[in-house]
């Protein structure tokens, strides 16, 4: 097994003033040689939007972009002629493949939108793209991981689906409650991201925003150390 953590504090950081963003990977001014991407995953971005504020319309290309709101709304419409908006308890899934072009605006006067904007290699080049999303009751089923994220041939209706060969899912615990996680593939590896709270993870201590990368092997041991800890996992393909 081998790992890399990923403090939260060692973020890259951007303050625009109507939108502060700490990004794990190298993502616009923020460049680090060291932090392009893991695997197939090549951005997770921790943004907060201020009110009546937003991403003006721009384009995308072959991309898998994973948004998954931690509070307030965030307003999505493109140029497929979807115009949806998304709050805690939902994940949205855009497929950019060919190129698609959309904004993203936080429609509330009162209150900041916090979500992470997740990036993934896809395994298939120039899709058709599409849109979807899904609510997931993650607050009313704690102690164990939710599964959001599936690739697209074998996605069930409880999932959303993705040009990868990779898996999300969170889960909200109580203190001392432990999981096992298993990768799907064997070549896989998982990024564990702490949300709220802190845990263990194969023995490291990790709290609020920090990560660990961790490949070269076929589980993963993880415990809650404090009540209400919640954790987003990210198995992506080590070579896509």
């Amino acid at each position: 097994m081998k790992t890399t953590l990923y403090v939260a504090s060692s973020r890259g950081h951007a303050n625009h003033g109507w939108l502060d963003s700490y990004h794990t990977f190298s993502f616009a001014n923020y460049f680090d040689p060291e932090r392009i991407q893991f695997g197939a995953l090549r951005v997770i971005n921790d943004d907060i939007v201020k009110e009546g504020k937003g991403f003006g319309l721009h384009p995308h290309k072959n991309m898998e972009i994973i948004s998954i709101p931690l509070y307030g709304d965030l307003e999505h419409k493109d140029d497929m002629g979807n115009s949806q908006t998304i709050k805690s308890g939902d994940v949205q899934v855009m497929s950019a493949g060919s190129g698609v072009q959309h904004s993203e605006y936080n429609p509330n006067p009162q209150k900041p939108v916090n979500f992470f904007q997740i990036w993934i290699l896809p395994a298939q080049q120039n899709v058709t793209p599409r849109y979807e999303q899904k609510t997931f009751n993650f607050f009313d089923h704690k102690n164990k991981l939710i599964s959001i994220v599936s690739p697209v041939s074998e996605c069930t209706e409880n999932e959303l689906g993705i040009y990868q060969n990779a898996w999300m899912s969170t889960g909200i615990f109580d203190n001392t409650q432990s999981i096992d996680y298993k990768m799907h593939l064997s070549n896989n590896g998982l990024y564990a991201m702490v949300i709220e709270g802190e845990f263990l993870i194969e023995g490291k201590k990790l709290t609020r925003r920090d990560g660990l990368a961790i490949w070269e092997t076929n589980s993963v041991t993880i415990k809650s150390i404090t009540d209400n800890s919640r954790l987003l996992l990210i198995e992506v393909p080590m070579n896509p």
